[in-house]
């Protein structure tokens, strides 16, 4: 099969990635084996390809917001049928005994494993997934517009619920990609005001769209005090910004696995009145189930925009460069 592979991590404006010729993986015992249809490109596949992320695995082919159909199973899978269509996301393994996961806290596992950067993901022909990772998709959606809600749509919702957002509540959205405009939708279709604070005009003409009240630049102050805030930009000098935008007792959630230095916080401006910083770490399978049945209740879907698999590279210099609104999506046109 083809597969991209990071061969040296460094600037997608070079040639961090590589297209390669690799044997089709072997499922384990209690694994499917997925032909991809489409993956989704996230930032967080730009942080592994650049070296934010630090090297786990040599030659990792990113990808982990991954649609396909079952092309084979382990002999310990039940419950999956050959032809099925079946969702790949970030989290792939936890131990399942430790405190964190007895607790119903599997995304704070300290041997969790994760798709397309402990392991290949989804920029290639085929991966693997063992089934009781593997998620069932909601009907109605097709390739493309799954995609997306399996990483940007999870870790986004996992994010919003960080937020303890009160019913009716005034949220703030700092940064407007892949993630932040999905949701968005869930927030808005519960009764959310939503605020939007972003560099891109296209971004902020999205939005708009969507129907958040307000679209400024990320460094400007929203026209209300918020009761919540999520960070998706990984720039750490928004985090002071944010936290002044808070209302008393706010809380702002910074939702990216990679976050630039965060300046020095004064105390009385920015985190006095109880308001809060908590930090987002990856997503749990209940995350998934609940967000992905949110979002056939709602119609959340994803402004999406395809890209062939042998153009991954592209994809990632234009999702840096802020070329798009919404969320890149390859098609597989290898198989």
């Amino acid at each position: 099969m083809r597969a991209w592979s990071v061969v040296r991590p460094g600037p997608v404006e070079g040639d961090p990635l590589r297209l390669v010729e690799r044997p089709v993986p072997v499922p384990g015992d209690d694994e499917l084996l997925v032909r991809v249809l489409a993956c989704g490109v996230c930032r967080t596949d730009l942080h592994v390809t650049e070296g934010d992320l630090p090297e786990r695995r040599a030659g990792v082919t990113p990808g982990h917001e991954v649609v396909g159909v079952v092309a084979g199973t382990g002999t310990a899978v039940e419950g999956f049928a050959v032809g099925e269509r079946v969702g790949v996301a970030w989290l792939r393994h936890t131990d399942g005994s430790c405190a964190h996961c007895l607790r119903g806290a599997e995304n704070l596992c300290p041997e969790s494993v994760y798709t397309g950067w402990d392991t290949d993901g989804g920029y290639a022909e085929y991966t693997t997934v063992p089934a009781e990772f593997a998620h069932r998709l909601p009907g109605g959606l097709d390739d493309v517009a799954a995609a997306p809600l399996l990483c940007a749509g999870i870790i986004g919702y996992r994010a919003l619920r960080r937020t303890a957002l009160p019913p009716g509540g005034r949220l703030g959205l700092y940064g407007f990609g892949g993630s932040a405009h999905l949701c968005a939708q869930v927030a808005l279709a519960e009764g959310a005001t939503v605020h939007v604070l972003t560099r891109g005009e296209a971004a902020r003409r999205l939005a708009h769209e969507l129907g958040a009240a307000s679209a400024r630049d990320a460094y400007d102050r929203p026209p209300e005090p918020l009761d919540a805030a999520i960070l998706f930009a990984p720039a750490g000098d928004l985090v002071p910004v944010a936290l002044r935008a808070l209302d008393r007792g706010g809380i702002l959630a910074v939702a990216g696995i990679h976050l630039s230095d965060v300046p020095p916080l004064h105390y009385e401006t920015e985190l006095f009145y109880e308001k809060e910083l908590r930090s987002v770490t990856s997503s749990t399978r209940a995350d998934a189930r609940e967000f992905l049945s949110l979002a056939a209740l709602h119609g959340v879907r994803a402004r999406t925009h395809t890209y062939p698999l042998s153009r991954a590279l592209q994809a990632l210099r234009d999702l840096k460069a802020g070329r798009f609104d919404g969320a890149a999506v390859l098609v597989n046109d290898f198989s």
